[in-house]
């Protein structure tokens, strides 16, 4: 599937099959003393011994790690599924991205963290948990909702900061981490992420990417804090101190096309429209070019009455991301603005298909049949 976010034509999505940990003792042998967790198959009230299997067992070992990977005789179990199941780590972790590329997030997840529970230090299963994570979050930032993306986004950064608090760090996690943190504009962590990624670099192709990113936050001064400072004032809500701060930074950087997309997105959250849309023309001349911009353009035209430019903005933001509820929302808005209530309807229908829950498009088509 298609990943949103303006990062992804980077290729640094894939995820990643890692060889087997063998345990330290190759040869295991059953503890007659040590009870073995059984899981009953949906349906049997009690265990009959003659229906007893092996899967029964596994799985209740793997409950028991999944849910908790520091209970006592845990060591026991994990060597106990290794010994009826060498190669788990490569199934388990082809089918929860079999899942997750289908968008069955829930089950790539469970999956996920049954391999967590049986390899609770292993590299790759930690940076695989981050990239459905951030799959996931991907998923739910094209929709209006704010409070699930923080929160999603938020589970997304505590699975990077675990799998960067190994040591050695993994490389490829530095590499996708950065470009996590370009995305919610924490550039000094982005910045942290590339230059040690840099020296680690296995791929050519990477490394370049990496030194363009880390050159282009070091020339635009990204990694200042007055700028993450207005970042995170505006997010919050204190737009007014926001635009004080990111005034600052623009005037010791005038050119650097985020420092007028962060001043446009606090003039548009206070509904300062003509300004707000002369600062994301502004960022837009400098090079900015996502849907995202795109899109917030379109609202302050949409609010300045400038129906037709509007129009052509977020027909452009729909060809870079064609499954954006948010554009496709704003698009059913415009529509139902300027008299065209058919084709209004037709777009908040399809908002409701990619997203059932959105709040507009159901009161929309409420109001009008």
């Amino acid at each position: 599937e298609a990943m949103a976010g303006h990062h992804h034509h980077h290729g640094h999505d894939h995820n990643y099959e890692e060889e087997e940990e063998c345990p330290d003792d190759a040869s295991f042998s059953i503890d007659p003393a040590i009870p073995l967790p059984v899981e009953l198959a949906p349906g049997m009230v009690e265990l009959d011994l003659q229906e007893l299997s092996g899967e029964m067992i596994l799985s209740g070992m793997i409950r028991i790690l999944t849910e908790n990977p520091n209970r006592e005789n845990a060591d026991y179990y994990r060597r106990f599924v290794l010994a009826l199941r060498p190669g788990i780590l490569g199934e388990f972790t082809e089918a929860a991205i079999i899942k997750a590329k289908n968008g069955d997030y829930t089950v790539a997840l469970e999956i996920i963290d049954a391999l967590k529970g049986l390899f609770p230090r292993s590299p790759v299963v930690l940076l695989n948990r981050a990239l459905i994570l951030e799959n996931r979050a991907r998923v739910s930032e094209r929709t209006v909702r704010e409070e699930a993306v923080e929160a999603e986004n938020t589970l997304v950064l505590k699975a990077y900061e675990e799998v960067l608090a190994l040591v050695p760090p993994l490389p490829d996690a530095l590499f996708n981490a950065g470009f996590f943190f370009m995305k919610l504009q924490h550039f000094e962590r982005a910045k942290d992420c590339f230059s040690r990624y840099i020296p680690l670099a296995d791929e050519s192709k990477k490394r370049e990417q990496a030194e363009r990113i880390l050159d282009e936050i070091e020339k635009n001064s990204l990694d200042d804090g007055i700028f993450r400072e207005a970042y995170d004032l505006i997010r919050l809500g204190e737009e007014q101190k926001g635009l004080l701060r990111i005034r600052d930074f623009l005037e010791h950087h005038p050119n650097v096309r985020n420092g007028w997309f962060v001043l446009g997105w606090g003039l548009r959250k206070l509904g300062r429209w003509e300004d707000g849309a002369a600062a994301f023309k502004k960022a837009i001349e400098l090079g900015e070019n996502s849907s995202g911009i795109l899109n917030e353009l379109a609202i302050c035209l949409m609010e300045l009455g400038d129906y037709a430019e509007a129009r052509q903005r977020l027909e452009t933001a729909l060809r870079k991301d064609p499954e954006n509820v948010k554009i496709i929302s704003n698009l059913g808005v415009l529509a139902s603005r300027t008299g065209d209530k058919d084709l209004a309807a037709g777009f908040f229908r399809t908002v409701l298909e990619l997203d059932p829950e959105d709040p507009v498009a159901r009161l929309y088509l409420e109001t009008v049949n």
